[in-house]
């Protein structure tokens, strides 16, 4: 049975010590989590002052962006090794806004992926597509083909370790979600083509969340949903009641 999973992304918000602020009280709102995994992502810079916090023992921590090198001449990045000494766990690669906004292909991405792999991190791959690829009809073809590029060349093994999230780029910071009948759809394609690159076992084990305009007030209705694993939350996880709001309804949904 997949475990629940729930990733904030707080992308370029918080300073250091507005992030160990918010782990204390969002510590102090939420009860005892036992039943889903819970990520928080904070911006580099205030990674270790998450990690260094009493209070974030109850969750696991999360990069948002990770360089394939080990270390090198490559001003302003950040490496695997660098983030796993921090204590990071996860890091979110392939997110729509490195896509649309920086430029990150599919081939970067998985070297990123594959990385993050081999230095015990534990990726989370976002594909998604544009608004202007759903208005023709492309949804599957753009998920599915950034979902097998982002993976290539990973074995049955590090497949175990992936987490997808699909993320609509029209919905995300819209206030405009995919209906859950949509997102249903979307993470029905993508597992069955994990299926049938890396088998069925592989492919049921991994999980597949969905994000894009996440709130407490749709949350429900996609964690209600058996092919929905969890849930990528932007905007409504940076305060800690509307993200606690959230964590309490994923707990009432978990396997």
């Amino acid at each position: 049975m997949r475990r629940r999973l729930i990733v904030g992304n707080w992308k370029m918000h918080k300073t250091a010590s507005e992030a160990a602020a918010f782990v204390q009280r969002l510590s102090e709102l939420v009860p005892p989590i036992n039943s889903l995994e819970v990520v928080l992502a904070p911006p580099f810079t205030a990674l270790h002052a998450v990690a260094q916090s009493p209070a974030s023992r109850s969750f696991a921590l999360a990069a948002q962006n990770l360089h394939w090198e080990d270390q090198g001449a490559f001003t302003g990045e950040v490496s695997a090794p660098m983030l796993k000494d921090l204590g990071c766990r996860y890091v979110i690669l392939g997110h729509s806004e490195r896509r649309q906004m920086f430029g990150d292909r599919d081939e970067g991405i998985n070297r990123k992926v594959r990385a993050a792999l081999r230095h015990g991190l534990d990726p989370i791959l976002c594909v998604g597509e544009t608004l202007a690829d759903r208005e023709s009809g492309r949804t599957q073809t753009v998920i599915t083909d950034q979902l097998q590029r982002g993976l290539d060349g990973l074995s049955k093994e590090d497949l175990r370790r992936v987490t997808i999230a699909y993320e609509p780029v029209w919905a995300i910071g819209t206030g405009h979600p995919a209906s859950r009948a949509h997102a249903e759809g979307a993470n029905t394609m993508l597992r069955t083509t994990l299926e049938s690159g890396w088998g069925t076992e592989a492919g049921e084990q991994v999980r597949i969340l969905y994000g894009g305009s996440v709130t407490p007030e749709n949350a429900s209705e996609f964690l209600a949903s058996p092919q929905i694993d969890g849930a990528l939350v932007g905007g409504a996880c940076l305060d800690p009641h509307s993200f606690a709001t959230i964590l309490t309804l994923a707990q009432s949904f978990a396997r």
